[in-house]
């Protein structure tokens, strides 16, 4: 399990009111998946096996409607092939086994895509774009960028220069759909924060790879003459909305791929259509088959790798038994920062033995991910009560928030505790921090201890006192007397 599977897990356990103020807070725009994913939670078990399933089913589902678009624009070869090399893909394949929101957005847009397309011929037929706007729109509040699919489907409309009273038609019914979205829009535009960590286009290389592959493919003469052909429909859904979500990232960072994994429509149709076209044009099918079976070989490495915890940006399962592994009971817990408290929150069973010295409210009762902690004095004195403290952090070279309580964590764990041991896991390290410095040949003569150089004005033998006699009840004790802390002049970095 990796992170963002972690909270869907977390929040699919809360009841509905607490999923709705939680959304208030942060992942606003997820709202209406963490809700279905509560009710199968609620049917079927909260297990790992509940998680993913949903994603797995929705991608079959997808697989199903590409195949049935490949059947109606090129016939029924074109269609099987499609089908089958859609779930081949290794994005595809990435994001059927994920918990997340991003295949069933990928089912909805493909059957929607569908109902476009047979709609073409029933222009006068209400209930046929009722059914793609609404299909559309479900797709668009389970992930809002969903709606640049919308703009394909208009360039395809355009391209294949169908009636106008179609065009109106769909124009209608587009508008009916964006009006759907745009509560949800204004409220979520209020947390923006959340995608401040995209630096830069994430995993650009596949969307190019993929976009070069399809333009190719449509320069065959592939599909069967009808109102919609299918490089008009496949070279705009695969295209178009990631070139849109490029288009905005030069002014605000957003191109993450499985923000547009429905473009893989639009290649596996191609992909399909150009099979069959090759297969008509070989008089031997052994060369076909020859280089069928060399498509598949060289999807081989990726569907092996892609099955691999090292496929994720980070492992929470892997972070959760290095903390079991490392920890003692009644050691001290600490995450630099406090958003790492989201990878270890799947699993509370790997923590209940230690204390978590800078929680303040738990992410559940104050409705937030990682939930909310205590000013930076407190923290400093709660960690000096403990001789021994897990810490869980990112990896090297991860940038950590600015805050007080972080420079609060930091700077105690340099001047009072020495580092003992350190896991590295998969986005994570997990690092054991023993009370007491090894005397230091750099330290100044005029330094008297390990506060001398300004940042904590604290003593260590009457917190002591105070703070480890509150322990015996599991919570180290937090009094008026407890020292002050104060921010060093430098930054530092455990």
């Amino acid at each position: 399990m990796w992170g963002d599977e972690s909270v869907t897990y977390q929040l699919a356990h809360r009841d509905l009111s607490q999923i709705w103020l939680t959304a208030q807070q942060i992942d606003l725009v997820h709202a209406l998946y963490y809700a279905v994913m509560h009710e199968i939670f609620h049917l079927f078990g909260g297990g790992l096996l509940t998680l993913r399933l949903p994603s797995v089913l929705a991608m079959s589902v997808a697989a199903t409607g590409v195949g049935l678009l490949g059947l109606r624009l090129a016939g029924p070869r074109a269609g099987l092939l499609a089908g089958l090399v859609f779930p081949l893909l290794p994005q595809v394949q990435k994001y059927a086994q994920e918990g997340r929101s991003y295949a069933m957005v990928c089912a909805l847009v493909t059957w929607a895509t569908y109902a476009l397309v047979v709609s073409v011929p029933h222009r006068a037929r209400w209930w046929r774009w009722a059914l793609y706007g609404s299909t559309m729109l479900l797709a668009c509040l389970l992930h809002e960028f969903a709606v640049l699919a919308l703009v394909a489907h208009g360039v395809t409309l355009v391209v294949s220069r169908v009636p106008r009273p179609v065009l109106r038609a769909w124009s209608v019914t587009a508008a009916g759909v964006v009006a759907g979205l745009l509560p949800l829009a204004i409220r979520s535009a209020g947390q923006s924060g959340q995608v401040s960590w995209i630096g830069g286009p994430v995993r650009l290389r596949y969307f190019l790879v993929v976009a070069v592959m399809g333009v190719a493919c449509a320069r065959a003469p592939l599909g069967v003459r009808g109102p919609v052909r299918l490089s008009a429909l496949a070279v705009p859904i695969l295209a178009l909305p990631g070139l849109l979500l490029l288009i905005v990232s030069l002014v605000k960072p957003l191109f993450v791929d499985r923000y547009v994994l429905y473009s893989n429509i639009g290649i596996a149709l191609l992909l399909g259509a150009w099979m069959d076209y090759f297969h008509r044009r070989q008089r031997s099918s052994r060369t076909a088959w020859i280089a069928a079976v060399a498509v598949l070989a060289a999807l081989v490495p990726p569907s092996l790798s892609l099955r691999t915890p090292q496929s994720r940006s980070n492992d929470v399962t892997a972070v959760g038994a290095a903390v079991r592994k490392e920890g003692r009971p009644g050691d001290g817990l600490l995450y630099l920062s406090g958003q790492y408290r989201a990878f270890t929150a799947a699993s509370p069973e790997d923590t209940r033995f230690l204390t978590d010295l800078a929680l303040a409210q738990d992410a559940v009762s104050s409705n937030t991910l990682a939930g909310v902690e205590l000013p930076a004095q407190d923290i400093a004195a709660r960690m000096l009560a403990f001789d021994r403290i897990v810490v869980v952090r990112g990896p090297a070279g991860a940038q950590s928030p600015t805050t007080p309580q972080e420079e609060a964590k930091t700077s105690t764990l340099r001047r009072y505790f020495r580092e003992y041991g350190t896991t590295h896991v998969n986005g994570a390290r997990v690092t054991v921090y023993v009370q007491g410095h090894d005397p230091s040949p750099k330290a100044g003569a005029g330094s008297d201890g390990p506060g001398a150089s300004g940042g904590m004005a604290v003593s260590r033998g009457r917190l002591s006192m105070s703070a480890r006699a509150g322990r015996a009840g599991g919570v180290p004790a937090v009094t008026s007397s407890s020292p002050r802390w104060v921010p060093p002049a430098e930054a530092v970095s455990a």
